[in-house]
C-alpha cells in the first residue's frame, strides 16, 4: 500500500501481535473468536467531517479491516488517534461477535425447521385435515360438470 492512498497519509502494518492498545479482556475475546493479530489490516488516515483545520492535518482516524471476513470499521469519534484506535478495535470485536451469534442462530433456526417438518401429525391434525379434504371434496362435487364438455 502506498503512504498516500484515498488523499491522505495512511500508515499500514501487520502486527504479529495485538498492539498495547487493546486490553487484556479484549484480547481475550479475540482469541475466543479466533482471531488473529495478523488478519486485521490497521490503517491510520486523514479525518473527515466536521472538526476544522485539525482533522484535516492529522491521521487520527482509525480503519480497522478484518481480512477472512471482510468487516470493517471506521473510527473517528474523538481526537486523539489511541482513543480512537481501541474504540476500533472494540467496536471491531462487538461486529464480529455479532456476526458469529447471526449465523449461530441461523444454523439453529434451520435445524428447528426441519424438525418440525419431519416429526409426524398428532391425531388431531390428521382428523383436521381429513375434515379440510371432505369438505373441499364436497363442494368441488356440488359444482357439477361443465356444459360444454
Amino acid at each position: 500500500m502506498t503512504p498516500w492512498a484515498a488523499g491522505g497519509f495512511v500508515a499500514a502494518f501487520q502486527m504479529a501481535d495485538f498492539p498495547d492498545i487493546v486490553e487484556a479482556s479484549l484480547q481475550a475475546r479475540f482469541v475466543s473468536l479466533g482471531v488473529r493479530p495478523e488478519d486485521v489490516e490497521e490503517v491510520f488516515i486523514r479525518g473527515a467531517g466536521a472538526g476544522g483545520q485539525k482533522i484535516n492535518k492529522t491521521s487520527s482516524t482509525v480503519r480497522l479491516t478484518h481480512r477472512p471476513t471482510g468487516v470493517e470499521v471506521r473510527c473517528q469519534r474523538e481526537r486523539n488517534q489511541s482513543v480512537n484506535r481501541l474504540l476500533a478495535w472494540t467496536e471491531l470485536a462487538y461486529k464480529l461477535e455479532w456476526q458469529r451469534q447471526m449465523a449461530a442462530n441461523a444454523a439453529q433456526a434451520e435445524r428447528e425447521l426441519a424438525r418440525r417438518q419431519k416429526r409426524q401429525k398428532s391425531r388431531g391434525q390428521k382428523a383436521r385435515m381429513i375434515a379440510s379434504k371432505r369438505h373441499r371434496a364436497k363442494i368441488k362435487s356440488s359444482r357439477g360438470s361443465v356444459a360444454g364438455d
